[in-house]
């Protein structure tokens, strides 16, 4: 009998997500043992050990809950039941700023990178993660990257389910007699996600008489071709206007904006800047594209940005001299 088609539908997910990455050594799969990451271990298996790939399953224990290493283990036991060469249990801290959503997140990231097998990690988003994270790139205003949302294939990340939805996996797990863990925390409001999933999306779907979670996810594949054209395009300028430790502000002052702000990205992150804000950003272009004479902006890592003959420099703050 062929298979059920929410069983089907994650498994033609996976064999285009390997198809499109060319993948032909071993692949790991994150298991939090919730219903996506289960479905997308088991359509994994399926798929890629009739390809002769090794699945390496990874749990990421965050030790946030009591009973949690219970539950990695039943998790790990799943993805040895399901076929999987070799299965790890990571033991993250969750520490540092940002809440413990932003934290937690770092940790489990940083693990499973240490941890993979020299190629792709796969990760259970769908395309209800996705609405979701277009909803809180806009709330957060936090510009076109961010809302174009999370992307397929980000090695060594890969997402195959951001095209299915959450009720399919968990059809999918029913279908093929798995039990998924449900996470306490889904359901805790006091976490921005939960929030969303269970309050602003079903009301957006209320109002707008419903297919918003596609739409919001349409979106996002829109902007992402949209920035990778962008990104292009100011990949191809920057070494035609930086030298060297300087940046011809006068030959990028007649490009357009989006593509002016991408370049002084790039060059200041080449220079050692390790974040910017907009309104850093936004300060630092005022020095290209609308100079009076200002002074520039103070930058993380104790920079400061200066232009001079029509140029820009960045020097250490201490360093920093008048603009002229």
């Amino acid at each position: 009998m062929p298979p059920h088609p929410a069983v089907s539908a994650t498994r033609v997910a996976v064999r285009a997500l390997l198809d499109s990455s060319h993948r032909t050594g071993p692949v790991a799969v994150a298991c939090s043992g919730g219903a996506d990451s289960l479905a997308l271990a088991a359509a994994t298996a399926h798929v890629a050990t009739r390809r002769g790939i090794d699945v390496h399953g990874l749990v990421v224990d965050h030790g946030l809950q009591p009973g949690s290493a219970e539950v990695a283990a039943r998790a790990a036991e799943q993805l040895r039941e399901l076929g999987c060469a070799e299965v790890r249990v990571l033991d993250v801290e969750v520490t540092g700023p940002g809440g413990t959503e932003a934290a937690a997140r770092r940790a489990r990231y940083a693990a499973l990178d240490a941890a993979r097998p020299g190629g792709l990690v796969l990760l259970g988003h769908t395309l209800d993660d996705q609405a979701e994270t277009v909803l809180l790139g806009l709330g957060r205003g936090s510009g076109p990257r961010s809302i174009a949302g999370m992307r397929p294939l980000d090695p060594p990340w890969g997402r195959p389910l951001l095209d299915v939805r959450r009720a399919t996996t968990e059809a999918a797990c029913a279908a093929q007699g798995l039990v998924p863990w449900r996470d306490p925390h889904n359901a805790d409001e006091r976490f921005t996600r939960v929030r969303l999933r269970t309050a602003v999306l079903p009301l957006l779907e209320e109002v707008l008489q419903g297919g918003v979670a596609p739409a919001l996810a349409r979106t996002a594949r829109q902007l992402r071709e949209d920035v990778d054209a962008l990104d292009g395009l100011a990949e191809e300028l920057l070494p035609l206007v930086a030298a060297g430790p300087e940046l011809d502000a006068a030959a990028l002052a007649g490009h357009p904006g989006a593509l002016r702000r991408r370049v002084l990205r790039s060059w200041l992150r080449a220079r050692g800047v390790p974040q910017i804000t907009d309104a850093q950003l936004r300060a630092a272009d005022a020095l290209v594209a609308d100079w009076t004479g200002q002074g520039g902006p103070a930058l993380p890592g104790d920079f400061v940005l200066r232009r001079t003959r029509g140029r820009l420099l960045l020097t250490a703050a201490q360093r920093g001299v008048a603009n002229g």
